[in-house]
């Protein structure tokens, strides 16, 4: 089986710096040739910098990347997107128009004799008890309800702030470190259980792939940085990069 898990795309929907717009084109372009190449493709989480769909809308700066999606599930590829802490509001959209199978928390499965996990990893950090209360609160239903009365142009500017500040904040490095540590020690307590082979991650944006106690932690990185990915064909499992019309392995 082919397999490819990518996450923390950040797709912009308002003001997109000259960075932005590389991504994007880049991400684009990744989707573009991944047709053919996969049979699943999993988007574990913060595809979108901010997503809702009201009962008659969605976002339409988002257009280009909805269509690249279409594209590759019409191209027989299946598609699975997994919730993260940026995208979570999810209506009838993208199962309904683009066949996306939609997980809120993990996703897990087994593919050429290896047990899969893959969750974003948002909720498996240490010291971050602020983010944690705040994730409670925001998927309350009511909060989601509140949100879709508001006009879109209204509501997705709130969105907006919400995501710089965000993406603002700049965590020293010592807190990094307490971070990739609780997605470490969460991987390892599912591989330890036997529940899987391979726990796949995201929400660090720090790629890697690090053997333990048998099996193997990997996390998908991100396309702010490093435009990275992981690749799991007939079982065997690479964290890649990816450049225009050429990709490396890390």
């Amino acid at each position: 089986m082919r397999i490819c898990v990518i996450s923390d795309l950040h797709y912009k929907y308002i003001d997109p710096c000259p960075e932005d717009r590389e991504n994007s084109a880049l991400v684009l372009s990744f989707l573009e040739d991944a047709k053919g190449k996969y049979d699943l493709m999993i988007l574990n989480g913060d595809i979108f910098d901010l997503w809702f769909d009201w009962r008659y809308g969605i976002i339409k700066q988002y257009f280009p990347l909805l269509v690249k999606l279409y594209e590759l599930k019409q191209s027989g590829c299946r598609l699975v997107l997994i919730s993260g802490n940026h995208d979570f509001w999810f209506g009838d959209f993208l199962p309904e128009y683009l066949g996306i199978e939609l997980h809120s928390e993990f996703y897990e499965f087994q593919a050429d004799g290896k047990k899969i996990y893959v969750c974003h990893g948002d909720t498996h950090t240490v010291n971050d008890l602020r983010y944690q209360i705040f994730r409670r609160l925001i998927r309350l239903r009511f909060i989601k309800r509140i949100f879709s009365i508001l006009h879109p142009d209204l509501a997705l500017g709130l969105g907006s702030l919400l995501s710089r500040s965000s993406r603002a904040r700049k965590d020293p490095p010592d807190m990094r470190v307490r971070k990739n540590a609780g997605l470490l020690a969460y991987a390892g307590s599912i591989i330890r259980k036997g529940r899987a082979d391979y726990v796949l991650m995201g929400h660090s944006h720090n790629p890697l792939a690090k053997e333990i106690d048998g099996g193997l932690y990997a996390n998908s990185g991100d396309w702010i940085s490093h435009h990275s990915y992981i690749e799991i064909i007939s079982g065997t499992l690479n964290v890649k990069h990816y450049f225009i019309n050429k990709e490396n392995q890390a």
